[in-house]
């Protein structure tokens, strides 16, 4: 085991002497490719920032039931009965908001109190939000869009909002920008083990009379081959640091941007880098990236200089 560690050592210490000789051109390569990394780094930090977002939103089917203005209060609070029996899951929640109460509330929220009180009458219905169990409304046959018909026929209910169907379309396009990031991830990947391929392939033709006097003397394939690897391995990984360092830096005017379209919204919402663990495994990737460009190349340079 000693031996081994010794063997490594030995080649990590070739490939920096070989990186000192030519470090224009090592920074040059770390640039190129941390641009190619940039990219996917940024969308899998936005993607990250949004996943708890979504998680928490419901998926469940929720029906808000806006009555007519002109409903009187008792025939508004007995339609809760007729809801029961039109909802063929039994156990949804049925949830009544009293006109007077949702005024009261828009004015807290909504900052318009002043505006909302020079309109003189309550301008809200009555309205019921109906939230329903999506596996149970299956098991038992129904479907929200039918339910949503029925509910518009009863006796007062003047408007029938499906309110989960934008959830589902905001689930449908984080899906399609997951899959997007992922083919853009795989463009650039490819780049990025290019790029490292021409690199060695460089440092192989510039180093061809060491690496023939070498296997004079008995070098073996894997004593040779050892510092190349470190050095594809040492490319990605710098390239994949300084990827994060920009990603990190470009958050900052983002977030600047965000919390002024956040604040109409009433939110807080800023972006935040990745955690330690997701970018200990975006240098491990890019290490790895690097790594199989440097195999690559030796493998197929390194049989034709020998």
């Amino acid at each position: 085991m000693t031996y081994w560690f010794r063997q490594h050592r030995y080649a990590l210490s070739v490939a920096l002497v070989h990186l000192r000789r030519a470090p224009g051109s090592f920074l040059f390569n770390i640039l190129v490719v941390a641009i190619a990394l940039a990219l996917p780094f940024m969308g899998a930090t936005l993607l990250d920032n949004v996943r708890p977002m979504s998680e928490q939103l419901s998926v469940d089917p929720e029906l808000s039931i806006f009555l007519k203005q002109d409903t009187p209060r008792q025939q508004a609070e007995e339609l809760a009965v007729l809801l029961r029996q039109a909802v063929p899951d039994k156990q949804a929640k049925i949830i009544f908001t009293e006109r007077e109460k949702a005024l009261e509330t828009l004015k807290e929220k909504s900052g318009l109190a002043d505006v909302l009180t020079t309109l003189g009458e309550n301008p809200l219905p009555d309205s019921y939000v109906l939230k329903l169990d999506a596996f149970r409304l299956a098991e038992s046959g129904g479907d929200v869009d039918v339910l949503a018909e029925q509910i518009r026929e009863l006796p007062g209910v003047d408007t029938v909002q499906v309110d989960s169907a934008w959830v589902k379309r905001l689930a449908a396009l984080l899906g399609i920008l997951r899959l997007a990031l992922l083919l853009l991830a795989a463009t650039l990947g490819t780049v990025v083990v290019a790029v490292v391929f021409n690199t060695i392939r460089l440092q192989v033709l510039t180093q061809r009379e060491e690496i023939q006097v070498s296997k004079l003397i008995g070098a073996t394939d894997s004593f040779i081959h050892r510092p190349f690897y470190y050095t594809g391995a040492l490319l990605g990984l710098c390239s994949g640091a300084l990827a994060l360092g920009a990603v990190a830096l470009a958050l900052r005017p983002l977030n600047a941007a965000i919390a002024e379209f956040a604040r109409l919204y009433a939110s807080e919402f800023q972006l935040t880098p990745l955690s330690p663990p997701l970018m200990a495994g975006l240098l491990a990737l890019s290490a790895g990236l690097g790594l199989i460009g440097a195999v690559l190349s030796v493998q197929r340079h390194l049989a034709r200089v020998q």
